[in-house]
């Protein structure tokens, strides 16, 4: 299952509008993690099949979405990504939290569970 790749139009309207909030307003409906990467990136490739496990695992508790940082420079400047993999766990309330390397899955599932609050 294709993760979605999100562009500077497609991140306003799921993720964020930075265009017209200056504090963090989540405007997706689920929680959500953002998968920041590139393709030369060897963990990164580690990561990947893993995001793509717990989207099936999940289903619709959970959007995942990817990011490519050559790609798309604007969105890894707001967020001041200097390493990738880097994580961005968004819960539905409250503020996301983000997580650098390539994370092994039971660090996805206790994110999972302890962030995002998807059980």
């Amino acid at each position: 299952m294709a993760l979605e790749h999100l562009t500077e139009e497609t991140f306003k309207q799921k993720v964020f509008n930075y265009e017209t909030n200056k504090e963090w307003k989540f405007e997706g409906e689920r929680p959500a993690i953002i998968d920041f990467y590139a393709d030369w990136c060897a963990p990164c490739r580690m990561v990947a099949p893993i995001l793509e496990e717990l989207k099936s695992e999940f289903g619709d508790k959970l959007d995942i979405y990817k990011i490519d940082t050559e790609d798309q420079r604007n969105l890894s400047a707001l967020f001041g990504i200097q390493s990738i993999p880097s994580l961005l766990f968004i819960p539905l309330d409250g503020q996301p939290q983000m997580a650098m390397g390539a994370l092994p899955r039971e660090s996805f599932k206790k994110a999972i569970d302890e962030v995002l609050k998807i059980k």
